[in-house]
């Protein structure tokens, strides 16, 4: 190994960024059925085919609590602004480098991890169905898709499709 010190560098400069990569935002979890739509209550409540129109089609918004900063994206982002500023320069200039590199990458972690805790907010639907018995279901989906309010519907089996 001709440059040790490079390896060392590179390594710790891949460890964090792996790091770093653990403050990303996770995706957004839905806990609604997809299409065709189903009801919120399980379908073996209903084994049977109804009929009915669409009477109301209501957004329902929820959110995410959100979390403080740990700090851990700070030292993670802390870690890899001084590697990469120990880079640059020789002397006291490396040194300056280093030590912007690490408060510039401290601020940019902490600012990465404050943002992957912030709250969430999630739209889904609510699907109200007048039955021509006279009752009335309703469904939580994703999506609406083409229903609209007026439209003819069958519920087989807790799925809605436009009749």
């Amino acid at each position: 190994m001709k440059n040790p010190t490079r390896f060392v560098s590179v390594t710790a400069s891949v460890l964090a960024l792996a790091a770093l990569t653990a403050c990303v935002a996770p995706q957004p979890v839905y806990q609604t059925s997809r299409y065709p739509y189903q009801p919120s209550y399980p379908a073996a409540q209903s084994a049977y085919v109804e009929y009915g129109r669409v009477a109301n089609i209501e957004v329902i918004r929820s959110q995410s609590s959100g979390a403080g900063t740990s700090g851990g994206g700070a030292v993670a982002g802390g870690v890899l602004g001084g590697v990469v500023g120990n880079q640059f320069g020789h002397g006291s200039g490396r040194a300056a480098a280093t030590a912007l590199g690490v408060v510039g990458g401290a601020l940019l972690g902490n600012s990465i991890e404050a943002n992957a805790n912030a709250p969430r907010a999630y739209e889904s639907y609510r699907v109200s169905i007048q039955t021509d018995h006279g009752g009335y279901r309703s469904f939580d989906v994703p999506s609406p898709g083409d229903l609209r309010i007026g439209d003819r519907v069958r519920i087989d089996g807790g799925q809605i499709s436009r009749f």
